[in-house]
């Protein structure tokens, strides 16, 4: 005889079911009270924090702002400052400079006052209209620069104008020859040096020499209204001077 098949169904006491659903309903309940407590804890401790968080990064953007802009005006006066500081700079060198040429021009006046001491003080000799010193350079391509210093003391309150020429002397090819104005400046009808002084004026500029002629003196030639005056000078003097 064949044992009996399993029955499907199972019994189960009325007692043990609604226990096991009690059950369920607990743990459901206290999950539930755990999840609403934890949201209440989260809510009433992370939401003041991040409240806290959010201020003080609020607080730091305006200090990192007034940073920035603290920065940008001392960068700024940096700029002013550095700019001030070169024109000061550049305006001292040019005093400077200027106060050097002063110093200059004072140290030309003072000698031009001694040597008018010297030209008209009570122990010199009164001249009328004449050459006083005659000094002549080499420059590099073969130029001279000359200066020519006229003078007079015999009427202090006139004024003497007039033209100057000079002609150089000397020896060319073996004879005696001169050189005269227009070849020196090595063209037709060269024009006069005019002067107008008082008591004292110093005439410059230069000349071409030939290359195969040995200069010996200088003959400067001044008219004007009231004069006429030619003079020689030692060329041999007249270098010496200008090469001291």
């Amino acid at each position: 005889m064949s044992a009996p098949a399993p029955s499907r169904f199972r019994i189960v006491p009325r007692d043990a079911a609604v226990r096991r659903r009690g059950t369920s309903l607990l743990f459901a309940l206290v999950w539930t009270v755990g999840v609403g407590a934890a949201w209440w804890a989260a809510s009433h401790t992370a939401a003041p924090r991040l409240a806290k968080a959010d201020a003080a990064r609020a607080n730091a953007e305006r200090e990192v702002k007034a940073l920035q802009s603290e920065l940008s005006g001392l960068r700024q006066r940096e700029s002013t400052l550095s700019r001030s500081d070169q024109i000061s700079r550049a305006a001292n060198a040019e005093v400077q400079e200027a106060l050097a040429e002063r110093d200059e021009e004072i140290a030309a006046l003072r000698a031009d006052i001694a040597f008018f001491e010297r030209l008209v003080g009570s122990t010199s000799q009164r001249k009328g209209l004449t050459v006083h010193v005659a000094e002549f350079v080499p420059e590099a391509g073969g130029t001279w620069r000359y200066q020519i210093m006229l003078t007079q003391t015999v009427n202090r309150g006139a004024i003497s104008q007039g033209q100057m020429r000079f002609t150089v002397e000397g020896v060319r090819a073996g004879k005696l020859a001169a050189v005269q104005w227009d070849e020196l400046h090595q063209q037709r009808s060269a024009p006069a040096q005019a002067y107008s002084f008082r008591y004292f004026q110093q005439l410059d500029g230069n000349v071409m020499l030939p290359p195969d002629f040995t200069p010996q003196r200088v003959k400067v030639s001044l008219h004007g209204e009231d004069a006429a005056v030619e003079q020689a000078l030692d060329w041999k003097t007249a270098t010496a001077a200008g090469g001291k």
